[in-house]
């Protein structure tokens, strides 16, 4: 995207200015495909990554990601009932009003020690509840663990495959769906066997309880192939993470368009663009509207995936 960078630095530097700046669209980009495609707001994190930056930019922000082409976004800070400061239901109309959707929510509790000996779940149900009830309140379609550790045990892979199912369980009843974001740990294998901690996983959560999001990059970063990965478990993908060593397409690392190929065998329904960091010294601003041109401009990415 233009001009981002140089709208960002004249806004940060005029009280209540940043409010009425939002990157202006190039008559090439605005003639690009329109899309649907979400972007996860931690690649954004430092404007919009805690309740003091939200408060400050969300409007700027949001209204800038709409117009460079995304339709939703994916939260990354679920706190105490709120999302980044605000409630589930503001932080809803914050979305819609910049014309996005409150698509989905990194959001993850983990088991104590006790909870796992004994394999006790009660406690950590009753934050599910709470939590549930927050994010479909936010209008939200998923709810994603985004990190857990890897199982010491055979026994406690087990306790973790019966957490999962139990979240799932709950998630489905109240109308939307769970899954499980991977990084790099989840492909090695359970300690003392040879078996491979997500395949485990995956195979032994029911495919209405949870769903794989697979992060793209992590995957091909330890020589993992998304899309043999796609065809061993067809139909578990409702969701990818797209993401490379920088912006899409930058690394050439990552061959998206044979993943999307598989995206049918997948079961994909929604895509979130994730960004650790940026190439070059442009913004983060900037590196998320390079991201939706890549994407727009890519023959291979269809329109819509919810059919």
């Amino acid at each position: 995207m233009k001009n981002n960078s140089i709208l960002f630095a004249i806004a940060l530097g005029a009280s209540g200015l940043f409010a009425a700046c939002t990157p202006a669209q190039s008559a090439d980009e605005a003639a690009l495909p329109q899309k649907e495609m979400s972007i996860q707001l931690y690649s954004i994190r430092d404007l919009i990554g805690d309740s003091t930056l939200y408060a400050q930019n969300h409007d700027s922000i949001f209204a800038a990601l709409h117009e460079m082409g995304y339709t939703g976004t994916e939260a990354a800070n679920y706190n105490n009932g709120k999302f980044y400061g605000v409630t589930p239901e503001q932080y809803k109309a914050d979305q819609l009003k910049a014309g996005l959707t409150a698509l989905s929510s990194h959001t993850g509790h983990q088991l104590t020690a006790d909870e796992i000996k004994n394999h006790d779940f009660t406690a950590a149900m009753e934050w599910w509840d709470k939590a549930i009830a927050d994010h479909k309140a936010a209008g939200m379609t998923y709810i994603v663990t985004p990190w857990a550790p890897l199982p010491t045990s055979m026994d406690e892979a087990k306790v973790f495959v019966d957490y999962h199912n139990a979240i799932g369980e709950k998630v489905a009843a109240a109308g939307m769906k769970y899954g499980y974001h991977t990084h790099s740990h989840e492909y090695e294998n359970i300690p003392g066997t040879d078996i491979v901690w997500i395949e485990y996983l995956v195979e032994n959560t029911k495919p209405e309880n949870m769903f794989w999001q697979m992060d793209t990059y992590h995957a091909v970063r330890v020589g993992k192939s998304p899309v043999e990965y796609i065809k061993k478990y067809p139909g578990r993908f409702a969701m990818l993470h797209l993401k490379d060593l920088r912006e899409l397409g930058q690394s050439g690392m990552l061959n998206l368009e044979p993943i999307f190929g598989v995206a049918d065998v997948a079961g994909l329904k929604d895509y979130v663009v994730e960004q650790e960091g940026t190439g070059g010294d442009h913004s983060t601003l900037d590196a998320a509207g390079m991201n939706a041109d890549y994407l727009r401009n890519a023959p291979y990415v269809e329109v819509s995936y919810n059919k």
